[in-house]
Protein backbone atom coordinates (compact mmCIF):
# COMPACT_ATOMS: atom_id res chain seq x y z
CA UNK A 1 0.00 0.00 0.00
CA UNK A 2 2.84 2.37 0.84
CA UNK A 3 4.42 1.71 -2.56
CA UNK A 4 1.11 2.35 -4.35
CA UNK A 5 0.53 5.62 -2.49
CA UNK A 6 4.11 6.68 -3.24
CA UNK A 7 3.65 6.11 -6.99
CA UNK A 8 0.29 7.93 -6.97
CA UNK A 9 1.74 10.92 -5.15
CA UNK A 10 4.68 11.08 -7.55
CA UNK A 11 2.32 11.04 -10.55
CA UNK A 12 0.13 13.77 -9.05
CA UNK A 13 3.10 16.05 -8.39
CA UNK A 14 4.86 15.46 -11.71
CA UNK A 15 3.54 18.73 -13.14
CA UNK A 16 2.62 17.21 -16.50
CA UNK A 17 0.95 19.75 -18.79
CA UNK A 18 -2.05 18.19 -20.53
CA UNK A 19 -5.44 18.96 -22.05
CA UNK A 20 -6.39 22.59 -22.52
CA UNK A 21 -3.45 23.58 -20.30
CA UNK A 22 -1.23 22.81 -23.31
CA UNK A 23 -3.06 25.56 -25.21
CA UNK A 24 -2.63 27.92 -22.28
CA UNK A 25 1.10 27.20 -21.98
CA UNK A 26 2.36 27.22 -25.58
CA UNK A 27 1.59 29.54 -28.45
CA UNK A 28 2.65 26.82 -30.93
CA UNK A 29 2.89 23.05 -30.51
CA UNK A 30 4.15 20.88 -33.38
CA UNK A 31 4.18 17.18 -32.53
CA UNK A 32 6.53 16.31 -35.40
CA UNK A 33 8.88 18.50 -37.45
CA UNK A 34 8.59 22.28 -37.75
CA UNK A 35 10.05 24.07 -40.77
CA UNK A 36 9.83 27.81 -40.17
CA UNK A 37 10.78 31.08 -41.85
CA UNK A 38 8.62 33.14 -39.50
CA UNK A 39 8.15 33.90 -35.80
CA UNK A 40 6.24 32.87 -32.69
CA UNK A 41 5.32 35.59 -30.22
CA UNK A 42 4.83 33.15 -27.34
CA UNK A 43 6.36 29.81 -26.36
CA UNK A 44 6.99 26.94 -28.80
CA UNK A 45 7.17 23.15 -28.39
CA UNK A 46 8.54 20.97 -31.22
CA UNK A 47 8.36 17.19 -30.87
CA UNK A 48 10.66 16.51 -33.85
CA UNK A 49 13.31 18.66 -35.57
CA UNK A 50 13.31 22.44 -36.07
CA UNK A 51 14.32 23.26 -39.64
CA UNK A 52 14.27 26.23 -42.04
CA UNK A 53 15.89 29.61 -42.46
CA UNK A 54 16.20 32.16 -39.66
CA UNK A 55 13.16 32.22 -37.39
CA UNK A 56 12.23 34.03 -34.16
CA UNK A 57 10.87 32.80 -30.83
CA UNK A 58 9.17 34.49 -27.87
CA UNK A 59 8.99 37.87 -29.52
CA UNK A 60 6.70 39.08 -26.72
CA UNK A 61 7.97 39.54 -23.17
CA UNK A 62 6.07 36.99 -21.05
CA UNK A 63 5.86 36.40 -17.29
CA UNK A 64 8.67 34.15 -16.07
CA UNK A 65 7.85 30.45 -15.71
CA UNK A 66 9.80 27.20 -15.69
CA UNK A 67 8.76 26.65 -19.33
CA UNK A 68 11.44 27.83 -21.80
CA UNK A 69 10.56 29.91 -24.84
CA UNK A 70 11.66 27.09 -27.16
CA UNK A 71 11.63 23.33 -26.58
CA UNK A 72 12.86 20.98 -29.34
CA UNK A 73 13.01 17.23 -28.77
CA UNK A 74 15.13 16.62 -31.89
CA UNK A 75 17.79 18.70 -33.69
CA UNK A 76 17.87 22.39 -34.62
CA UNK A 77 19.07 22.88 -38.22
CA UNK A 78 19.14 25.53 -40.95
CA UNK A 79 19.59 29.24 -40.38
CA UNK A 80 20.18 30.94 -37.03
CA UNK A 81 17.27 30.82 -34.58
CA UNK A 82 16.65 33.99 -32.58
CA UNK A 83 15.66 33.57 -28.93
CA UNK A 84 14.27 36.78 -27.48
CA UNK A 85 13.29 38.31 -24.13
CA UNK A 86 15.36 35.88 -22.08
CA UNK A 87 13.28 32.97 -23.32
CA UNK A 88 15.90 30.22 -23.07
CA UNK A 89 15.72 26.84 -24.79
CA UNK A 90 15.83 23.10 -24.18
CA UNK A 91 17.02 20.92 -27.09
CA UNK A 92 17.26 17.13 -27.00
CA UNK A 93 19.59 16.76 -30.00
CA UNK A 94 22.18 19.01 -31.62
CA UNK A 95 21.97 22.74 -32.29
CA UNK A 96 23.61 22.89 -35.71
CA UNK A 97 22.10 26.19 -36.82
CA UNK A 98 23.19 28.24 -33.85
CA UNK A 99 21.22 30.57 -31.58
CA UNK A 100 21.19 34.34 -31.31
CA UNK A 101 20.48 34.96 -27.63
CA UNK A 102 18.79 38.34 -27.41
CA UNK A 103 17.60 40.28 -24.38
CA UNK A 104 17.96 39.17 -20.78
CA UNK A 105 20.48 36.43 -19.86
CA UNK A 106 19.21 33.06 -21.00
CA UNK A 107 19.63 29.43 -20.02
CA UNK A 108 20.08 26.94 -22.86
CA UNK A 109 20.27 23.19 -22.24
CA UNK A 110 21.31 20.90 -25.09
CA UNK A 111 21.41 17.11 -25.18
CA UNK A 112 24.04 16.98 -27.93
CA UNK A 113 26.39 19.63 -29.29
CA UNK A 114 25.83 23.30 -29.99
CA UNK A 115 27.50 25.34 -32.77
CA UNK A 116 27.49 28.90 -34.10
CA UNK A 117 26.36 30.44 -30.80
CA UNK A 118 27.91 33.34 -28.90
CA UNK A 119 27.44 32.51 -25.23
CA UNK A 120 28.38 35.93 -23.78
CA UNK A 121 26.57 36.37 -20.43
CA UNK A 122 24.23 33.44 -20.99
CA UNK A 123 24.33 29.94 -19.49
CA UNK A 124 24.73 27.27 -22.17
CA UNK A 125 25.17 23.61 -21.25
CA UNK A 126 25.64 20.87 -23.86
CA UNK A 127 26.25 17.11 -23.83
CA UNK A 128 23.44 16.50 -21.33
CA UNK A 129 22.19 13.35 -23.09
CA UNK A 130 25.46 11.64 -22.20
CA UNK A 131 26.01 13.09 -18.73
CA UNK A 132 22.37 12.83 -17.60
CA UNK A 133 20.33 10.07 -19.32
CA UNK A 134 17.19 11.33 -17.56
CA UNK A 135 17.42 14.59 -19.55
CA UNK A 136 16.56 13.07 -22.93
CA UNK A 137 14.22 10.50 -21.38
CA UNK A 138 12.11 13.23 -19.80
CA UNK A 139 11.96 15.15 -23.08
CA UNK A 140 10.67 12.12 -24.98
CA UNK A 141 8.20 11.40 -22.20
CA UNK A 142 6.95 14.98 -22.36
CA UNK A 143 6.46 14.68 -26.13
CA UNK A 144 4.57 11.40 -25.74
CA UNK A 145 2.30 12.83 -23.05
CA UNK A 146 1.49 15.95 -25.06
CA UNK A 147 0.84 13.92 -28.23
CA UNK A 148 -1.50 11.51 -26.43
CA UNK A 149 -3.23 14.34 -24.59
CA UNK A 150 -3.86 16.41 -27.72
CA UNK A 151 -5.34 13.45 -29.59
CA UNK A 152 -7.58 12.71 -26.62
CA UNK A 153 -8.64 16.35 -26.25
CA UNK A 154 -9.50 16.69 -29.94
CA UNK A 155 -11.56 13.48 -29.87
CA UNK A 156 -13.31 14.46 -26.64
CA UNK A 157 -14.33 17.83 -28.06
CA UNK A 158 -15.58 16.22 -31.28
CA UNK A 159 -18.12 14.17 -29.31
CA UNK A 160 -19.77 17.21 -27.70
CA UNK A 161 -23.37 17.91 -28.69
CA UNK A 162 -23.93 21.19 -30.51
CA UNK A 163 -25.87 23.95 -28.77
CA UNK A 164 -25.08 26.70 -31.30
CA UNK A 165 -25.56 26.98 -35.06
CA UNK A 166 -23.71 28.42 -38.04
CA UNK A 167 -25.94 30.61 -40.17
CA UNK A 168 -24.89 31.02 -43.82
CA UNK A 169 -26.15 33.95 -45.86
CA UNK A 170 -24.50 34.43 -49.23
CA UNK A 171 -20.75 34.57 -48.68
CA UNK A 172 -21.02 35.22 -44.95
CA UNK A 173 -21.05 32.68 -42.14
CA UNK A 174 -22.26 33.89 -38.74
CA UNK A 175 -21.26 31.92 -35.66
CA UNK A 176 -23.79 32.95 -33.04
CA UNK A 177 -22.70 31.39 -29.75
CA UNK A 178 -25.42 30.20 -27.38
CA UNK A 179 -23.42 29.09 -24.34
CA UNK A 180 -24.85 26.66 -21.83
CA UNK A 181 -24.82 27.10 -18.07
CA UNK A 182 -21.13 26.16 -18.10
CA UNK A 183 -20.34 29.03 -20.45
CA UNK A 184 -19.42 26.69 -23.33
CA UNK A 185 -20.87 27.03 -26.83
CA UNK A 186 -20.40 24.14 -29.28
CA UNK A 187 -20.70 24.24 -33.08
CA UNK A 188 -20.51 21.07 -35.19
CA UNK A 189 -19.88 21.79 -38.88
CA UNK A 190 -18.07 20.25 -41.85
CA UNK A 191 -15.16 21.42 -43.98
CA UNK A 192 -17.71 21.79 -46.80
CA UNK A 193 -19.52 24.39 -44.68
CA UNK A 194 -16.31 26.42 -44.39
CA UNK A 195 -15.76 26.12 -48.13
CA UNK A 196 -19.17 27.73 -48.76
CA UNK A 197 -18.23 31.02 -47.10
CA UNK A 198 -15.55 33.68 -47.46
CA UNK A 199 -16.39 35.89 -44.45
CA UNK A 200 -16.80 34.99 -40.79
CA UNK A 201 -18.74 36.94 -38.20
CA UNK A 202 -18.12 35.48 -34.74
CA UNK A 203 -20.47 36.54 -31.93
CA UNK A 204 -19.26 35.14 -28.61
CA UNK A 205 -22.27 36.49 -26.67
CA UNK A 206 -20.35 36.29 -23.38
CA UNK A 207 -19.37 32.64 -23.92
CA UNK A 208 -16.30 31.68 -21.91
CA UNK A 209 -15.33 29.14 -24.59
CA UNK A 210 -16.68 28.46 -28.07
CA UNK A 211 -15.66 25.11 -29.57
CA UNK A 212 -16.04 24.74 -33.34
CA UNK A 213 -15.73 21.10 -34.40
CA UNK A 214 -14.98 20.85 -38.13
CA UNK A 215 -15.13 17.40 -39.72
CA UNK A 216 -13.26 16.38 -42.86
CA UNK A 217 -9.71 15.30 -43.78
CA UNK A 218 -8.77 18.32 -45.95
CA UNK A 219 -9.09 21.81 -44.42
CA UNK A 220 -8.69 25.10 -46.28
CA UNK A 221 -8.72 28.18 -44.01
CA UNK A 222 -9.11 31.16 -46.32
CA UNK A 223 -11.92 33.20 -44.73
CA UNK A 224 -11.80 36.85 -43.65
CA UNK A 225 -12.88 37.72 -40.11
CA UNK A 226 -15.27 40.66 -39.94
CA UNK A 227 -14.25 42.92 -37.07
CA UNK A 228 -10.75 41.42 -36.87
CA UNK A 229 -9.26 38.53 -34.95
CA UNK A 230 -8.44 40.18 -31.61
CA UNK A 231 -9.32 38.19 -28.46
CA UNK A 232 -10.86 35.29 -30.37
CA UNK A 233 -7.87 33.04 -29.67
CA UNK A 234 -8.47 33.36 -25.93
CA UNK A 235 -12.02 32.00 -26.17
CA UNK A 236 -12.49 30.14 -29.48
CA UNK A 237 -11.04 26.69 -30.22
CA UNK A 238 -11.30 25.43 -33.80
CA UNK A 239 -11.06 21.65 -33.54
CA UNK A 240 -10.16 19.58 -36.62
CA UNK A 241 -10.21 15.97 -35.37
CA UNK A 242 -10.15 14.37 -38.85
CA UNK A 243 -7.74 16.75 -40.56
CA UNK A 244 -4.81 15.18 -42.41
CA UNK A 245 -3.96 18.26 -44.52
CA UNK A 246 -4.53 21.85 -43.42
CA UNK A 247 -3.76 25.00 -45.39
CA UNK A 248 -4.12 28.53 -43.96
CA UNK A 249 -3.84 31.61 -46.18
CA UNK A 250 -5.75 34.34 -44.27
CA UNK A 251 -5.33 35.81 -40.78
CA UNK A 252 -7.15 33.40 -38.48
CA UNK A 253 -8.99 34.26 -35.28
CA UNK A 254 -9.08 31.54 -32.67
CA UNK A 255 -6.90 28.74 -31.38
CA UNK A 256 -6.43 25.79 -33.74
CA UNK A 257 -6.33 22.14 -32.69
CA UNK A 258 -5.32 19.76 -35.52
CA UNK A 259 -2.99 17.17 -33.94
CA UNK A 260 -2.99 14.80 -36.93
CA UNK A 261 -2.59 17.40 -39.68
CA UNK A 262 0.33 18.21 -41.95
CA UNK A 263 -0.16 21.97 -41.99
CA UNK A 264 1.05 24.92 -44.05
CA UNK A 265 0.50 28.54 -43.03
CA UNK A 266 1.02 31.73 -45.03
CA UNK A 267 -0.63 34.14 -42.60
CA UNK A 268 -0.90 34.62 -38.86
CA UNK A 269 -2.96 32.79 -36.26
CA UNK A 270 -4.22 34.81 -33.31
CA UNK A 271 -4.27 32.16 -30.61
CA UNK A 272 -2.72 28.81 -29.73
CA UNK A 273 -2.12 26.13 -32.37
CA UNK A 274 -1.37 22.40 -32.35
CA UNK A 275 -0.34 20.55 -35.52
CA UNK A 276 1.16 17.19 -36.45
CA UNK A 277 3.80 18.82 -38.69
CA UNK A 278 4.05 22.43 -39.88
CA UNK A 279 5.61 24.46 -42.68
CA UNK A 280 5.33 27.90 -41.12
CA UNK A 281 5.40 30.99 -43.32
CA UNK A 282 3.03 33.04 -41.17
CA UNK A 283 3.40 34.37 -37.66
CA UNK A 284 1.91 32.96 -34.46
CA UNK A 285 0.41 35.75 -32.35
CA UNK A 286 -0.21 35.66 -28.61
CA UNK A 287 -3.72 35.82 -27.33
CA UNK A 288 -3.36 32.13 -26.55
CA UNK A 289 -6.35 30.21 -25.20
CA UNK A 290 -7.32 31.51 -21.76
CA UNK A 291 -10.82 30.15 -21.23
CA UNK A 292 -12.03 27.96 -18.39
CA UNK A 293 -12.91 24.83 -20.38
CA UNK A 294 -11.49 21.48 -19.29
CA UNK A 295 -12.45 18.13 -20.86
CA UNK A 296 -15.09 16.29 -18.81
CA UNK A 297 -12.98 13.19 -18.16
CA UNK A 298 -9.40 12.35 -17.30
CA UNK A 299 -7.11 11.98 -20.30
CA UNK A 300 -4.85 9.50 -18.52
CA UNK A 301 -5.00 6.03 -20.12
CA UNK A 302 -6.79 3.37 -18.05
CA UNK A 303 -4.69 1.15 -15.80
CA UNK A 304 -5.92 -1.94 -17.64
CA UNK A 305 -8.74 -3.14 -19.83
CA UNK A 306 -10.64 -4.14 -16.69
CA UNK A 307 -10.57 -0.62 -15.23
CA UNK A 308 -13.88 1.17 -15.02
CA UNK A 309 -14.14 4.63 -16.57
CA UNK A 310 -16.60 6.77 -18.49
CA UNK A 311 -16.21 9.35 -21.23
CA UNK A 312 -18.48 11.61 -19.19
CA UNK A 313 -16.15 11.40 -16.20
CA UNK A 314 -15.60 8.22 -14.22
CA UNK A 315 -13.47 7.00 -11.36
CA UNK A 316 -10.96 4.24 -11.91
CA UNK A 317 -11.29 1.26 -9.61
CA UNK A 318 -8.57 -1.24 -8.63
CA UNK A 319 -8.13 -4.28 -10.83
CA UNK A 320 -9.97 -7.40 -9.63
CA UNK A 321 -6.63 -9.16 -9.21
CA UNK A 322 -5.46 -6.51 -6.78
CA UNK A 323 -8.71 -6.74 -4.79
CA UNK A 324 -8.33 -10.51 -4.56
CA UNK A 325 -4.75 -10.27 -3.30
CA UNK A 326 -5.75 -7.62 -0.78
CA UNK A 327 -8.63 -9.79 0.48
CA UNK A 328 -6.37 -12.85 0.81
CA UNK A 329 -3.90 -10.78 2.78
CA UNK A 330 -6.63 -9.76 5.26
CA UNK A 331 -7.82 -13.40 5.65
CA UNK A 332 -4.26 -14.55 6.26
CA UNK A 333 -3.73 -11.83 8.86
CA UNK A 334 -6.92 -12.87 10.73
CA UNK A 335 -5.90 -16.56 10.66
CA UNK A 336 -2.42 -15.73 11.99
CA UNK A 337 -3.90 -13.67 14.87
CA UNK A 338 -6.28 -16.55 15.85
CA UNK A 339 -3.38 -19.03 16.00
CA UNK A 340 -1.35 -16.58 18.09
CA UNK A 341 -4.17 -16.19 20.62
CA UNK A 342 -4.60 -20.01 20.92
CA UNK A 343 -0.92 -20.50 21.49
Amino acid sequence: MAAVLSVTAAHASSGTVAGTDVLRTWNLVVLGDLTSTSEVEGRTFVGGNLEGNASNYQITALPETSVPGLTVVGDVNGGHKNLNNGSGAVVGGNVNSGFNLNGNPQTVQVGGSISNTNVNNNTVTSGLAASDPAFIQQLHQQKSQIETSMGSLSHSMSTLAANSQLAISGNRGTFNAQPGADGVAVFNISSADLDKIGEIQFNLNSADTAIVNVSGPAINLNDNFLGGTNNLGEHVIWNFPDAQDLSLSTAWGGSVLAPNADAKTWNYIQGSAVFGTLQQNGEMHVGTYNGGYYPPSSEDPPVSSSSSSSSSGGTSVPEPGMLTLFGLALVGLAFWRRRTRRA
